[in-house]
């Protein structure tokens, strides 16, 4: 295998070792690239295995199989109800194993999929921190939900789907009780330009950008 910093320049050989029982492969190597990729390679086999098709094979990209789907709205559904009973670490965990679960999903189902999911969870396990104060994790979380799905767009047949206009509050909030008023101020600016004002979440943006602009004006 090789092990290139510029694959023009250096080749160096590096043996692979199968597993006979497991089919896994390691491979003697600090390399943390080359390990990742052996990784990869070992959780692909991994889904593989696990499929409940003939001989293995993957199946089309759609209908996508609702176990996956299932199990995580389960864990958010127990998630839920875990803070409501003031267990809000029990919740953050059970949110982040559905994170690892949505994240794992294999790479023949449709990412739509994944990315829909992944933003929900993200921005459940925000409001989890929130609840307990964690602001720099609640506004990671944030983030990476936004990342997932941001803004407004269209279904297949042209219907309205709804953006993440929430994720941006929550974010917006985090920066304001860090006392981040300027970050607040152009974050949530960005968040009316591309979720708008409409609606409920929208006017909720605009209520927090005039709070935080107040926080950012020069004093007499």
């Amino acid at each position: 295998m090789a092990a290139t910093d510029d694959s023009l320049e250096t080749y160096t050989h590096l043996p692979l070792h199968i597993d006979p029982q497991t089919k896994q492969i390691s491979i003697l190597s600090s390399n943390k690239d080359l390990q990742q990729a052996v990784a990869n390679i070992n959780s692909l086999h991994n889904s593989f295995k696990s499929l409940e098709t003939p001989n293995n094979i993957p199946p089309p990209p759609l209908p996508v199989n609702p176990k996956r789907s299932g199990q995580i709205q389960k864990l958010r559904e127990s998630a839920v109800a875990s803070a409501r009973k003031g267990q809000h670490q029990d919740a953050i965990r059970l949110l982040g194993v559905g994170i690892d679960m949505a994240a794992a999903r294999p790479g023949w189902e449709p990412m739509g999929l994944a990315r829909e999911e992944l933003a929900l969870m993200y921005l459940s396990r925000a409001g989890a921190h929130v609840d307990i104060q964690n602001w720099p994790e609640a506004l990671t979380d944030a983030m990476c939900s936004i990342e997932c799905k941001r803004g407004p767009g269209q279904g297949p047949n042209g219907e309205k789907v709804p953006g993440n206009a929430k994720a941006y509050i929550v974010g917006g909030r985090c920066l304001m009780e860090m006392g981040r008023w300027q970050d607040a101020v152009e974050w949530l600016e960005k968040a009316i330009d591309i979720e708008g004002k409409d609606g409920d979440d929208g006017r909720e943006l605009v209520r927090r950008l005039m709070e935080a602009k107040k926080r950012t004006e020069p004093k007499d």
